[in-house]
């Protein structure tokens, strides 16, 4: 008996030569044949017809194939062409359904780009801040590009940032038109290194409002470069060493406002203000996670608020006392709907010798507030009450007032008690939009403006009180740019009558 193996390998010969020669045919064989014959001849058939099958159904996932490909490259050119004219391209029914089969991959492409926008912003700011120093130490560089163009009723002191309103005007014009950028702004800010555990930083701001070059035809629009603040700071967790010329830190709130920058909103209209020469030290104290007390303490250049002559620096009635001005201001700050809720108690005092010994101590007493009445309404504003601190924009900018010409040493003088304050309540309609609304005065004591029969001030007359009003609305589309228009009325008493005048103001700022 053979082996079944030798029985499996003639099988498979016999199936191997009936796929290529074909069955045998039995007239030519001349027997019949057998049953076993028959069996793998119907076998060889059946496998015949899988394979035909087989070559049918790969002809149609070809033809398939095909046929896809086509319609994926129609597709693709299709959106190709909307996206190349989306406004005028009509779309078909084979685009409607391009759309829809394209519309996860849109997207995650739109996703892709806005990620690819936010990273290459993300570069460019980190590029913008490595501005070249002498030092291997990093520095910053900002600012804000402004224009203001206004229109003004009335007399000012000043045509483009008004303060107070003015008896007449140079050429007697009631209605004004102009247009500025000096209220423009650069600041360099550098970090340097960490010392006995404090971080050092300094930083330098100007703007041009430093008055207009003499002679210069057109001059008002070739503002002069004027420092603001320069200081140094030294930040532990807790303790801060502020040196330098920086802002009044017993008057820490200013009216928002675009319009106003050259000065301070409502300077000398119950806003205490002064860039002045200072050494503080500031301390927080920590209550609880959201609640802390902060003293702030130091000494300032005694400002009396005398205006300079010439390139000669002369010591102004505080500088010849021969002593500094105080000051003092403590903090309560905490949170309130999401926001910074705060309130200050301040204290300042400024001794004087206006010569021919006239020796007077100035002092002033501030408070300050800023309270989130709900997320999105918010109360601030300061009040104070002084003696001639016309330094610090109080007594709408006097300290004294003189029986005759104040260089007359027979002339008497009388230091001016007064009281002011400002407060804004601002509506935030969302990150973007704010609107504002201020009022703000400022009034010296009557006793002390009508001390003398023909008083003598400052400006040449006496200003017996100002008020002031105003409404803005801001709109910031993104954080680098802003557009805001302004509303201000101005009412100034003299010690007979009033003025009156109004600015609408109109503002772009490019901030970097």
């Amino acid at each position: 008996m053979k082996p079944r193996s030798f029985y499996f390998r003639s099988d498979l010969l016999r199936i191997l030569l009936l796929l290529v020669v074909g069955p045998p045919c039995a007239a030519a064989q001349g027997t019949p044949p057998s049953s076993a014959d028959q069996t793998l001849a119907r076998s060889v058939q059946e496998l015949r017809k899988q394979v035909e099958d087989l070559r049918a159904a790969v002809a149609e996932i070809r033809s398939e194939a095909s046929q896809y490909r086509a319609e994926s490259d129609q597709l693709r050119k299709e959106l190709q062409d909307m996206r190349a004219a989306p406004s005028t391209t009509v779309p078909s029914a084979g685009s409607e359904q391009a759309t829809s089969t394209t519309a996860p991959v849109d997207q995650r492409l739109a996703s892709l780009e806005e990620t690819t926008e936010l990273l290459h912003n993300e570069l460019k700011t980190q590029y913008q801040t490595k501005v070249e120093s002498a030092s291997k130490y990093r520095v910053r560089l900002s600012g804000l590009v402004l224009f203001n163009m206004f229109g003004n009723s009335g007399s000012t002191d000043n045509l483009d940032v008004p303060t107070y309103a003015a008896p007449s005007s140079s050429y007697g014009a009631t209605s004004t038109f102009g247009a500025t950028l000096r209220q423009s702004q650069l600041g360099l800010e550098v970090f340097g290194p960490t010392i006995h555990g404090a971080k050092t930083s300094g930083r330098v701001q100007f703007d041009f409002g430093g008055g207009f070059p003499a002679g210069a035809l057109d001059g008002v629009s070739t503002g002069i470069v004027r420092l603001r603040t320069a200081s140094a700071r030294l930040d532990w967790q807790d303790t801060s060493v502020v040196i330098g010329q920086d802002e009044l830190f017993i008057s820490p709130n200013s009216p928002t406002s675009f319009a106003s920058l050259l000065t301070p909103s409502f300077g000398y209209s119950g806003n205490l203000w002064a860039w002045t020469p200072q050494l503080r030290i500031e301390h927080k104290l920590a209550w609880s996670a959201h609640q802390n007390f902060t003293i702030q303490a130091g000494i300032l250049d005694n400002l009396t608020g005398e205006p300079s002559y010439g390139s000669h620096r002369q010591p102004q009635a505080g500088e010849a006392s021969g002593h500094p001005a105080y000051a003092l201001r403590t903090a309560w700050n905490t949170s309130l709907h999401q926001r910074p809720l705060g309130v200050g108690v301040s204290g300042y005092y400024s001794p004087q010798d206006w010569g021919s010994g006239w020796d007077v101590k100035g002092w002033a007493v501030a408070s300050d507030w800023k309270i989130p009445l709900a997320r999105q309404l918010e109360l601030s504003g300061e009040f104070y009450r002084g003696k001639a601190v016309g330094g610090l924009g109080g007594g709408i900018g006097q300290s004294l007032v003189f029986s005759i010409n104040p260089s007359d040493p027979s002339s008497y003088f009388r230091p001016l008690n007064s009281v002011g304050g400002w407060s804004q309540l601002k509506f935030s309609a969302s990150s973007r939009l704010e609107f504002n609304g201020v009022f703000g005065m400022d009034n010296p004591f009557s006793a002390d403006v009508h001390a003398f029969s023909v008083p003598v001030g400052p400006y040449g007359y006496v200003l017996a009180a100002n008020r002031s009003g105003m409404a803005n609305v801001i709109f910031r589309p993104r954080s680098d740019l802003l557009f805001s228009g302004e509303y201000r009325h101005l009412r100034t008493s003299q010690l007979v009558g009033y003025n009156t005048a109004d600015q609408v103001n109109v503002m772009m700022g490019v901030l970097f």
